[in-house]
């Protein structure tokens, strides 16, 4: 009798492990993002030091664009809802979640595709450009007004705290087979 190996497959994640992973990496930016909005916070959540994204980064190198834009927009949503905001929801820091993610997936997968560290930095940076630093200040710019462009300074700290993190991931065998695409997920 033949096993039916497609009972796992689940169309935009590919398979439930997929799915799983990116569930979990969501969990984990959403608790970041609110111990970071809890302790971290200075200025009525125009100035906070935050590692949300680094979750959202790993989704898109490891699985791709489409999951790790899903993973961004779920982080943004399920985050707003459990923690105190000043605005209402804001569609367009919502699609900069969604593009740290997405951006982060398309360069590691589409533009630089050789496994090296290369590859993580400069889909970071790319991601972070395009989403923390461009993207989500626009929305966030009726509320705050020039202020927000306070962020970008405070994403060229981010950014390459969370690029050398990645990094030192990727050092361990397990944790590298998981960022270069060649675990078992």
């Amino acid at each position: 009798m033949q096993k039916n190996t497609k009972s796992t497959k689940i169309s935009l994640f590919g398979s439930l492990k997929v799915m799983t992973m990116a569930a979990m990496l969501t969990a984990m930016s959403v608790v970041i993002g609110i111990f970071c909005k809890s302790f971290l916070n200075f200025g009525e959540g125009l100035y906070r030091i935050t590692f949300e994204n680094l979750p959202i980064l790993l989704a898109g190198i490891m699985f791709g664009p489409l999951v790790g834009g899903v993973v961004g927009v779920a982080t943004d949503i399920i985050s707003y809802l459990l923690s105190p905001q000043t605005y209402p929801i804001n569609l367009v820091v919502t699609f900069g979640a969604a593009a740290v993610g997405l951006v982060s997936g398309v360069v590691s997968r589409y533009v630089l595709r050789k496994k090296t560290s290369a590859r993580i930095i400069f889909s970071c940076l790319a991601a972070h450009l395009v989403g923390s630093m461009i993207i989500k200040p626009i929305g966030l710019f009726a509320f705050y007004g020039w202020a927000v462009l306070w962020r970008v300074p405070m994403y060229l700290v981010i950014a390459p705290i969370e690029i050398i993190l990645i990094c030192a991931m990727r050092r361990n065998s397990a944790a590298k087979k998981l960022i270069d695409g060649k675990g078992e997920v």
